[in-house]
């Protein structure tokens, strides 16, 4: 398989993974904006790789996995997030760094290295950004999560994934000490502003910041 079509094949996946259940399919549109390149270029290969059985793809409806297309692009979603993982861990990069280098990486590596990053790394179910790392076998144990900006004024739960969409809005929230299980608590919504007033413990000091919509948009959390 060409490193273009397992692209698209995990593109795919990834923009779907965290949308609504009944979310089936990707626009066109959404699709060259993650991949960033043109909608022309977009249809031709979608249609390529519906004709070999790995799309299901029906003009204005948009793009869907077949099980076949799935089984791949699952394969390279687990090489992504342990490649992430063996980089943050192992190499001492920031959660912001790693995406770009493990988009170069996944289609370098052999099936036996990636089992032995598995390994090394304790067989790790969930990336730097708490995204699950699929099992050899295609087992996903993605987490009971929904957008911070969904929780109203005194809701809290625990910091479950932050999307790695924007390497800017990580550092941002690195910065104020948003991580990975982390209980935050929504003490106001601000409408008007677009934005909410979030409160957290950061080393045993209480923290108060006001996240614009979109950044708290970033953070998920298992509600508690």
């Amino acid at each position: 398989m060409t490193s273009v079509a397992q692209d698209y094949l995990k593109a795919v996946w990834s923009a779907l993974e965290w949308a609504p259940s009944e979310a089936a399919k990707v626009s066109t549109g959404r699709l060259a904006e993650r991949l960033g390149v043109g909608p022309s270029t977009v249809s031709e290969t979608v249609q390529r790789l519906s004709e070999q059985g790995l799309l299901a793809y029906e003009p204005y409806r948009g793009v869907g996995l077949t099980e076949l297309g799935r089984g791949y692009a699952l394969v390279m979603v687990r090489r992504h997030r342990l490649i992430e993982t063996w980089l943050v861990d192992q190499l001492g990069y920031s959660w912001d760094e790693v995406h770009d280098e493990a988009e170069e990486l996944e289609h370098a590596v052999s099936d036996l290295l990636v089992e032995r990053l598995d390994a090394l790394l304790g067989r790790p179910v969930r990336d730097p950004h708490g995204d699950p790392i699929p099992t050899v076998d295609g087992r996903v144990l993605r987490p009971d999560a929904v957008p911070l900006a969904d929780l109203v004024a005194g809701e809290s739960g625990v910091v479950a994934r932050i999307s790695d969409a924007d390497p800017g809005d990580l550092r941002y929230l690195a910065g104020l000490g948003v991580d990975l299980d982390v209980r935050v608590t929504v003490t106001a919504v601000l409408p008007r502003r677009e934005a909410v007033t979030v409160a957290w413990d950061r080393e045993g000091a209480a923290v108060t910041a006001e996240l614009e919509r979109r950044a708290a948009s970033r953070i998920w959390v298992s509600r508690a």
